[in-house]
């Protein structure tokens, strides 16, 4: 799974912190690393909302599946490890609930699998 972490001039970490992003990616994810190609990380400061009290932080997390459009999933926190946190558990939650209908979709029998014979009707 590729990983890639964008930040803006507001937020500090440089290498530790893209290291650390993609090792928490490349753990909650693992179970879905077969249906995940990339996961891109954009983390900014968000100074509107700081000054009227709000979230200071936001993350967004935007990835890619075989054969699926894209799905993104944002946060705001204060702190840039909890805007992290609970994007990365909303695109958890969002990944595991897109698989689950691909596979209910391909493990139901189709109508058009039935032979129009064997029902009695004709087209």
């Amino acid at each position: 799974m590729q990983v890639q972490v964008h930040t803006d001039a507001t937020i500090q970490g440089g290498d530790s912190l893209e290291t650390w992003a993609k090792e928490e990616i490349n753990t909650k994810l693992a179970r879905l690393k077969e249906y995940v190609v990339r996961v891109e990380v954009f983390l900014t400061g968000v100074d509107a909302l700081k000054a009227t009290g709000g979230p200071g932080k936001k993350c967004v997390l935007e990835t890619r599946a075989n054969g699926r459009p894209p799905i993104a999933v944002n946060a705001e926190a204060e702190k840039v490890k909890d805007a992290f946190n609970a994007a990365l558990e909303k695109l958890r939650r969002t990944v595991e609930a897109d698989l689950d209908k691909v596979r209910e979709k391909h493990g139901r029998e189709s109508v058009r699998g039935v032979d129009d014979a064997a029902t009695g009707t004709e087209g």
